[in-house]
């Protein structure tokens, strides 16, 4: 459904550290670096970027939009813990703590250095 995803940021290296080490265990690394965004792949397709984390184009202040949210796909429980808890050592603020939700599936959620609303999820078999 998705070419890409990108995150808006005002402070590109940092905010690459940050997504470099919290996208690790879903095995997502940045594959492209340029002087106003920089693109991640998952290791086994490094060649089909899905996600950038960019400078506005309009060169104004990159803001969080309300209502936005970004999911991830986990292999596993342990890969939503892991990302959580990498996330928050990194300075992320907790929006929900890895747990189920909606009563089957299991999730977890964070704000990133910029205020963006991320998530991770690991789909539980009904």
């Amino acid at each position: 459904m998705f070419a890409f995803i990108t995150i808006g940021t005002n402070n590109l290296k940092k905010s690459s550290a940050f997504y470099s080490k919290i996208l690790k265990p879903l095995k997502i690394k940045k594959v492209l670096s340029h002087n106003r965004y920089y693109g991640y792949a998952k290791k086994e397709t490094p060649k089909k970027i899905e996600l950038y984390l960019i400078r506005p184009h309009n060169k104004k202040k990159a803001t969080i939009g309300n209502g936005t949210m970004i999911t991830f796909k986990a292999n596993s429980k342990k890969t939503v813990n892991e990302f959580h808890k990498i996330g928050i050592s990194l300075g992320a603020k907790d929006e929900g703590m890895p747990g189920p939700r909606h009563g089957k599936d299991y999730y977890a959620y964070l704000r990133d250095l910029d205020g963006n609303k991320i998530c991770i999820f690991k789909k539980i078999s009904s």
